[in-house]
């Protein structure tokens, strides 16, 4: 298999600064991160709900989506579920043929690019933060795509369907 490569990533750490999660968005991030981890640990009596589509590549109708869900999770604050949207960038291909999804063509009427699809993706999911206090779940189908999202994601997922890349 060839490649062609048409431009290199900058690093994570100059990718996170020039579209950097924002001071008072990063301490929402850190009190739900800290409640998921005392779910998981045992520590709480809630459970972690994980809903949402199989591919969010709509930015607009992921956060009408997510505006939705936060009125659920303001319903079901007193109980035992916390609920963390699923907005899964990444559409894996059995055969590698056909959309990808967002990470890898962020506007899909046009070519991929990766790093277009990066830059989306880290709005999108600030952008969530911002204006439903929600963090939210992303598949990781490439191990080197986390370093890019670590800082805003409260959960990630391993890619099942990851064929072209077994790491």
């Amino acid at each position: 298999m060839g490649m062609k490569i048409n431009a290199e990533l900058p690093l994570p750490a100059n990718l996170k600064a020039e579209y950097p999660l924002p001071k008072e968005l990063a301490e929402i991030k850190k009190k739900r991160d800290a409640e998921i981890r005392e779910i998981f640990e045992g520590k709480s009596d809630k459970f972690v709900v994980i809903v949402g589509p199989c591919s969010a590549d709509n930015e607009d109708a992921v956060l009408d989506y997510l505006t939705r869900l936060r009125k659920v999770q303001e319903k079901i604050a007193d109980k035992v579920l916390m609920i963390i949207p699923r907005i899964y960038t990444n559409k894996p291909r059995t055969t590698g043929e056909g959309y990808k999804g967002m990470l890898h063509q962020p506007d899909p009427d046009q070519a991929p690019n990766l790093l277009e699809g990066i830059i989306a993706i880290r709005r999108m999911h600030i952008r969530a933060i911002k204006e439903t206090g929600l963090t939210s779940a992303d598949e990781m189908l490439y191990p080197e795509n986390r370093s890019y999202l670590d800082d805003i994601l409260s959960y990630e997922a391993i890619g099942a369907r990851s064929v072209e890349n077994q790491q």
